[in-house]
């Protein structure tokens, strides 16, 4: 089975790097497209009194989060088609991309700390739901 267009879901970790290489190999030999989603990190509002200063953080934030983005495709030595940085539920945000037909396999790591226990979450939301290949890639 070949698959015409991939969607990775990243966090910014190193283990990330793995999840991209993955989909290259898959998607390289048939020319695939890759797209890349990642949940930006939202500071929490602790007080109104820290508003102000929470919009730089989130600003900050996204910032920090492109980066890593355009290092993640500096480094995958091939196209990534599209990339998407949301907030929120991230399988809400998988299933509304997969669902508009064009992708054929969503590529999650398999990893129990922190931010990537969100992406496991969203993974099994996205497995249960799915109507497009899930692949788990096993994590270190």
């Amino acid at each position: 089975m070949s698959y015409k267009h991939i969607l990775v879901a990243v966090a910014i970790s190193p283990e990330s790097h793995l999840l991209v290489a993955r989909a290259v190999s898959i998607a390289q030999p048939v020319n695939g497209k890759i797209t890349l989603i990642t949940l930006a990190s939202e500071p929490e509002l602790y007080n109104q009194f820290a508003a102000p200063m929470l919009e730089n953080l989130r600003e900050l934030m996204l910032e920090e989060t492109q980066i890593f983005i355009d290092e993640l495709i500096e480094k995958a030595h091939y196209p990534i088609a599209q990339t998407v940085i949301a907030t929120g539920e991230l399988s809400e945000h998988i299933m509304a991309i997969c669902n508009k037909g064009s992708v054929d396999l969503v590529i999650c790591g398999n990893h129990n700390q922190t931010f990537f226990s969100k992406i496991i979450c969203s993974a099994k939301a996205v497995v249960e739901s799915s109507k497009v290949d899930v692949l788990l890639v096993p994590l270190r």
